[in-house]
């Protein structure tokens, strides 16, 4: 068989941001219809070095799009100098099986998060939302940043990380890039990135909140895309009770989100508390925001349809601008 190799360069060229944010759409809206396959992702835990393994298949019947991830988040690659997130996206074709292509899915997963967060600030953030807040300041945090300011002209941009060091980079690098505004400032708090915020981003693996829910302005949008397990949580309850929830997937909010477990167990909340699927925002079978005031919250696990139709993407423009490298196995 023959296989296109894709690195994270040839990733980032085959899947520019506004293309990875209308594939979602066109994913969430495929998979809230119906018209997808995705198994629950399996979870493999590597206690001892506090990480975990997931492996992600999908299937969207509408597109014929067909994708395995494989990604492993162990946050103590960073003390080794390594990335926390390392993942392998291999495509396949719906006709034969046969795979047709390999990528480094950090990128890929970066990209398509962020896209993610894109579609959902383009459907429930305010028109005139210009102040954005990121708390995180890895490669997720990046590209939750561009998405944002693809689809809303962003006018201030603050961050927050834990790591100074790391903040101070990512300011660097991202101030000007794109549609970014030049100058990013960093903040000494949550508190301080957040204040007067209409978009705030968290991208963190933090077990516990990130910021204090009593702090939030009306009508500002979350997008919260750092916790994929039942034991992490960027969001206090304060949050979760003040906004209109959206998610990626119903089934996989109530089985890996702690930011609405946590509270759904105790009594917070329920599980009626979420609004919608992104997806049925989408196709309009149900409304995003309703009131200038109102805050919206898109939580996000991450989906693998996300991963099979953004591969398919970027093998699609992979192919007709020669990027990659063709191996026979």
């Amino acid at each position: 068989m023959e296989i296109r190799v894709l690195n994270s360069s040839d990733v980032r060229q085959a899947l520019p941001m506004g293309s990875a944010i209308d594939a979602m759409k066109e994913a969430f809206a495929q998979l809230s219809s119906g018209k997808a396959t995705m198994p629950v992702r399996s979870h493999v835990e590597v206690k001892q070095h506090e990480g975990i393994t997931l492996f992600m298949p999908a299937l969207l019947h509408e597109s014929q799009d067909m994708a395995i991830k494989i990604v492993s988040v162990f946050p103590r690659n960073l003390k080794r100098g390594l990335s926390t997130i390392n993942a392998l996206v291999v495509a396949i074709d719906t006709e034969t099986g046969i795979p047709t292509a390999v990528m480094e899915g950090a990128s890929l997963t970066a990209i398509r998060t962020g896209a993610a967060s894109g579609a959902a600030t383009d459907l429930l953030a305010r028109t005139d939302a210009s102040t954005v807040a990121i708390i995180g300041s890895g490669a997720q945090a990046r590209t939750q940043l561009e998405a944002v300011c693809t689809v809303r002209q962003i006018q201030e941009v603050r961050v927050y990380s834990l790591d100074k060091t790391q903040a101070r980079t990512y300011a660097k690098e991202m101030g000007g890039l794109g549609s970014i505004p030049k100058k990013i400032r960093i903040a000494n708090s949550p508190s301080e990135a957040i204040v007067k915020a209409d978009i705030i981003c968290t991208a963190t693996t933090s077990s516990t909140p990130v910021f204090d829910g009593k702090e939030l302005e009306p009508g500002v949008h979350i997008n919260a895309i750092g916790s994929f397990t039942p034991e992490m949580r960027e969001l206090d309850a304060e949050t979760v009770k003040k906004a209109l929830i959206v998610v990626d997937s119903r089934e996989a909010a109530l089985i890996e989100a702690g930011d609405l477990m946590i509270p759904i167990k105790r009594g917070e909340i329920t599980p009626e508390w979420i609004h919608a699927e992104i997806g049925e925002l989408v196709m309009g079978i149900k409304p995003g925001r309703s009131d200038p005031n109102q805050i919206t919250l898109f939580k996000s696990v991450g989906i693998a349809v996300q991963d099979a139709i953004s591969a398919s993407y970027a093998l699609t423009r992979a192919k007709e601008s020669g990027l990659g490298k063709i191996i026979r196995l």
